[in-house]
């Protein structure tokens, strides 16, 4: 158990949750191999990647690791989303221990600000600073299980089922989230990286962090500024992205952020916000 949680602390400090590969025209498949080879060259991904890649590594070691299907329910969402496969979670077995007698493990760094390590598959409420979660049986996924955000995360919760998922299960989901221009990964440009304090999040050109303290924004005026961000924060240096598709980046980010300060804002706006999954 030693083992698993401190690869998972691992990854979600050194390997952002991000979508910046959408926003500069690259596509991905969903194959483990493949996430792993991105996340080794040093880039990130979303929910299939980080899961996937973690998911082969914890297979290589002998560890008994199954593919869930979930669905993450947005804030604006009034009824969880149930099991659509939106989401690729992730269950350890085999590893029990006083607070897990049955072995079995919720394991997820594709969250983007939720889990630093994993959580016994069993009701409770869990703290993880700063954030707290709760486990629970789904009311929507028959003999599946409901993971709750803490209130002030970026999305309410996410249901996944009890059966073992497929890349074949999750690439249709995965080709409409990060092509369809509905999608939130290919409106809002977002990064998540968390540790052992704090999360930063940023989506467009503001930066959210949230630690014991509560939450702070800043918005992100320079371009030099946001690469720099992306490096010494998010540890996404992107070496391999030349000045063009640099400027390319940034003029998109600007025009999108100049179109969110004109529009109508509600009482609790104050970041464009895009669909975790």
């Amino acid at each position: 158990m030693e083992t698993l949680a401190a690869l998972h602390r691992a990854q979600v400090e050194r390997v952002p949750y991000e979508v910046v590969w959408i926003a500069l025209g690259e596509t991905r498949t969903i194959e483990p191999l493949d996430s792993m080879a991105h996340l080794a060259s040093g880039r990130g991904g979303y929910c299939y990647h980080l899961n996937g890649a973690l998911g082969c590594l914890l297979d290589w070691l002998g560890f008994d690791v199954r593919w869930r299907a979930g669905g993450v329910q947005g804030r604006a969402e009034p009824v969880p989303a149930g099991a659509t496969g939106s989401h690729l979670a992730l269950e350890v077995h085999g590893l029990p221990t006083a607070e897990c007698p049955d072995g079995r493990w919720f394991v997820d760094t594709g969250l983007g600000d939720a889990l630093y390590e994993p959580l016994p598959l069993v009701r409770g409420t869990f703290t993880q600073t700063p954030s707290t979660f709760a486990l629970r049986p789904s009311e929507v996924v028959s003999g599946g299980w409901r993971f709750d955000h803490d209130p002030r995360g970026s999305f309410l919760g996410m249901d996944f089922t009890p059966f073992d998922a497929t890349v074949a299960h999750l690439e249709e989901r995965h080709r409409e989230l990060s092509t369809g221009p509905e999608s939130g990964f290919v409106r809002v440009v977002t990064l998540s990286i968390r540790t052992a304090t704090d999360i930063s999040t940023l989506r467009g050109l503001v930066l959210e962090h949230l630690d014991s303290g509560g939450k702070s924004k800043t918005e992100i005026g320079a371009k030099a500024d946001y690469f720099a961000l992306l490096a010494d924060v998010f540890a996404l240096p992107l070496p391999e992205v030349d000045e063009a598709r640099r400027a390319a980046l940034w003029d998109r980010l600007r025009a999108d952020h100049d179109r969110f300060l004109a529009a109508p804002q509600p009482t609790d706006a104050g970041t464009p916000q895009a669909q975790p999954q």
